[in-house]
């Protein structure tokens, strides 16, 4: 029995970090689905898998994902990680701003005969936003106030 956190380690460390593409179609079953903040479309299948990499390694060339803590419970594995990255290509229309940023992201994967089949993603896209100096520190300042 394949070791189910090992194959979604693999993906972040290799696929994400290092953008090995051609790992893509051993790990990603061809049902897969995904779903990710900011996509209004789920990811489907190994090819849109590898293009949906390959635009984000774009605008974040140097992303690399550093695995904080996963759970693997049966055929669902979670994944606790975060991401450092530089955005040099435009991002949301925003437009390069070589701003290095830090998130930590949330994924729950699920995991079936060696191959992802489904995964979701979560991530703080108003931190995201903040890095990038989208968001003003005034408004950063008054969210924290209401969240407080």
């Amino acid at each position: 029995m394949p070791d189910n956190k090992a194959i979604v380690r693999r993906l972040l460390e290799t696929v994400w970090s290092k953008g090995q593409l051609t790992v893509i179609e051993e790990l990603i079953s061809k049902d897969f689905v995904g779903y990710w903040p900011l996509r209004p479309e789920p990811v489907r299948g190994p090819a849109d898998y590898k293009e949906f990499v390959s635009e984000t390694r774009h605008i974040f060339p140097d992303l690399s994902m550093r695995i904080l803590e996963e759970i693997g419970e049966g055929e669902i594995v979670a994944s606790r990680f975060e991401v450092t990255s530089t955005q040099r290509g435009e991002f949301l229309t925003i437009p390069p701003t070589n701003k290095k940023l830090t998130v930590e992201c949330l994924a729950f994967s699920r995991v079936l005969n060696g191959k992802i089949v489904e995964t979701h993603v979560q991530m703080d896209v108003f931190k995201i936003l903040c890095a990038l100096g989208v968001v003003s520190d005034k408004m950063t300042a008054h969210a924290h106030t209401v969240t407080h």
